[in-house]
């Protein structure tokens, strides 16, 4: 099984999350569970999923999580992270728990919201990676990101099969339209960036015209943001630059626009798409007293 680990989750970071969150829900204690649940009650739970597909992203981070609460509990995997599910006759068993009913009761919600944001934002980015799938062009990721959650979102996004943007400021230079109007445009700019920045850190400058896109490629950016650029737009672009620069097409990438901007000839296209996703819908259900 792909753990989060092996992404680049480090547990450390997992475990801080797992208690903060709990700790955000329970508040100062699970009432309703404390009055209704005898403390000794040991059960078995599953997690399931109901949607009529899927693609599972976060039973590692669930299975910390419980296990931050309790660390007797048994947590057992029943799919392997990352597969694709298709429902047949019924829910699809993800996660198994063994222990006291309690704990798993009062965990219960915080693990479902993470695991179900999760598995929503891998099975989305998988649909668009498949719509994908006839061109070279490979999917980014963006920033927008829920805040705390970026590390999940990201990792959630690798495992639906696409490729990590920046994950923060410091990862690289991009020059946006804000930053080209305060330096005086994208030579300027780029110039400023080139003399002031590490020269490890790759350049990237977002252009909305063929010009700009002209003025980028003579400036020798080294990637290039084609932004809310029209199908022809973004055609004129890639026959000018003819693979002088890499380009990246971003903006309005929804699943009926995204196979036929790949097919534009563009290396990159980033979309925040997947991080707006509906969660998948998932339950626990206690299956029964040992």
């Amino acid at each position: 099984m792909v753990s989060a680990h092996s992404y680049g989750m480090d547990r450390f970071v997992v475990r801080e999350f797992a208690r903060q969150a709990l700790q955000e829900d329970l508040s100062y204690q699970d009432v309703t569970t404390q009055v209704c649940v005898d403390p000794a009650l040991a059960v078995t739970a599953r997690i399931v999923g109901k949607e009529a597909s899927l693609m599972v992203c976060g039973l590692d981070v669930a299975a910390q999580i419980f296990q931050v609460y309790d660390p007797d509990l048994e947590v057992s995997p029943q799919v392997a992270e990352g597969a694709y599910l298709t429902a047949g006759g019924g829910p699809i068993e993800l996660l198994r728990i063994r222990g006291k009913a309690q704990s798993i009761l009062t965990a219960e919600r915080t693990v479902l919201n993470v695991l179900a944001r999760m598995s929503g934002v891998a099975t989305y980015t998988h649909q668009l990676v498949t719509l994908m799938n006839t061109s070279a062009c490979e999917l980014l990721d963006t920033r927008k990101t829920m805040p705390m959650l970026k590390v999940f979102d990201k990792y959630a996004a690798r495992v639906g099969g696409a490729r990590n943007h920046r994950f923060g400021l410091s990862d690289g230079i991009l020059i946006k339209e804000n930053h080209r109007l305060a330096c005086g445009g994208v030579k300027p700019a780029l110039v400023r960036a080139r003399r002031r920045a590490p020269v490890t850190l790759k350049v990237e400058v977002e252009v909305s015209t063929l010009a700009e896109c002209q003025e980028a490629t003579a400036a020798q950016a080294d990637l290039i943001m084609l932004d809310n650029m029209s199908l022809e737009q973004i055609r004129e672009c890639v026959e000018w630059v003819a693979g002088r620069v890499p380009l990246e097409a971003s903006g309005n990438m929804t699943l009926d626009r995204i196979a036929a901007v790949a097919q534009c000839g563009v290396a990159f296209i980033s979309t925040s798409a997947m991080f707006k996703a509906p969660p998948v819908d998932l339950s626990l259900m206690v299956q029964g007293v040992q």
